[in-house]
């Protein structure tokens, strides 16, 4: 008796959603297509929202930049939930490592009392700054428009959350968790003069009303020059007094930073090559709250870097990145 094994094929009914084939094709989409692309809900509401009737609740018009296509704004890290999830995962294993290797061999006895007041001051208090910046990121998820932009506005809230509470951890490592220099630095932001500057900056953000001028101040303007003057510059400060260990507990901040850079920067690059009205607006938002932001800071990196150039260094920085993105050229 012979046994014959056949194998069959069926072809499936479809290949992907609706929504994925309108705009993609009839072919297998990926994972980030089919989570992000057109799910917005755009028309068939109930009722338009009591705060602001002369709007729809998911509404382009509050923003003053034009898009044809709001999903133009594809992220080139293609983060959906659980692509971002996994990511931030391997991210967050590793800087779990790094700070239980600095707690467990006691590395904040080897710093000197200097050294200790120096990061309190300048490096703590950034965690005011990265609450500020979850605000304005969500205020974006909120009236944003495009899942794609949308969503990873989010991701990016979450972020910073994230890494405000980090820096309360080095804190909690610096006094063994007597939250004492939680306290100090809290009493630095709120009455320091050299930082006065930042939270009035920070405070005046949360008030503008345009969500895309916010990315455009939060995201690209105030994120370039502060992450380059703290996790850069100050970081190199510390390795050069001998408190390199400190470098451990912000590399989450560098990593991050790189990763959200990529987009941030292609966002600003696909809506400045939209239209010459986009690019003329975001040329003139980014010339204010560049201005805004070099004057705040100008204070804080002098005392923090006692360096008369470290904020011309940060703004050069900051200059590269937009005519990468095609601005002020």
């Amino acid at each position: 008796m012979s046994i014959e094994i056949k194998t069959a094929t069926l072809d499936p009914v479809r290949n992907t959603y609706a929504h994925t084939e309108r705009r993609f094709g009839d072919k297998p989409a990926t994972r980030y297509q089919e989570a992000s692309y057109d799910i917005q809900s755009e028309k068939y509401f109930h009722y338009r929202p009591l705060w602001q009737p002369d709007m729809e609740l998911n509404d382009p018009r509050r923003t003053a930049i034009v898009m044809e296509d709001w999903y133009a704004f594809r992220d080139p890290r293609q983060y959906y939930y659980g692509a971002y999830v996994q990511q931030r995962s391997k991210m967050q294993d590793a800087a779990e490592s790094n700070y239980a290797f600095f707690e467990k061999r006691n590395l904040a006895d080897q710093l000197s009392d200097d050294i200790k007041a120096k990061v309190i001051r300048f490096l703590v208090p950034v965690r005011h700054l990265e609450h500020t910046a979850n605000l304005n990121n969500l205020y974006g998820t909120s009236l944003g428009y495009g899942t794609v932009l949308t969503q990873a506005l989010l991701f990016n809230g979450m972020d910073r959350l994230g890494i405000a509470q980090y820096l309360s951890r080095i804190a909690l490592l610096l006094d063994h968790n007597s939250s004492g220099a939680l306290t100090e630095a809290k009493s630095y932001w709120m009455d320091d003069p050299a930082w006065q500057g930042m939270r009035a900056l920070c405070e005046e953000t949360t008030v503008t009303k345009d969500w895309f001028e916010v990315f455009v101040a939060q995201d690209i303007v105030m994120d370039c020059l502060v992450y380059d003057l703290v996790f850069n510059q100050f970081d190199q400060w510390l390795v050069d007094h001998g408190a390199q260990d400190i470098g451990m507990l912000t590399e989450f901040m560098r990593t991050w930073h790189a990763d959200n850079s990529r987009w941030a920067d292609a966002v600003l690059k696909t809506a400045a090559a939209e239209s010459a009205e986009n690019l003329s607006l975001l040329e003139a938002w980014i010339s204010m709250w560049k201005a805004k932001a070099i004057a705040a800071l100008a204070p804080v990196a002098k005392d923090m870097l006692d360096d008369a150039e470290a904020i011309d260094k940060a703004v050069a920085v900051l200059d590269k990145r937009l005519a990468k993105a095609g601005l002020f050229k």
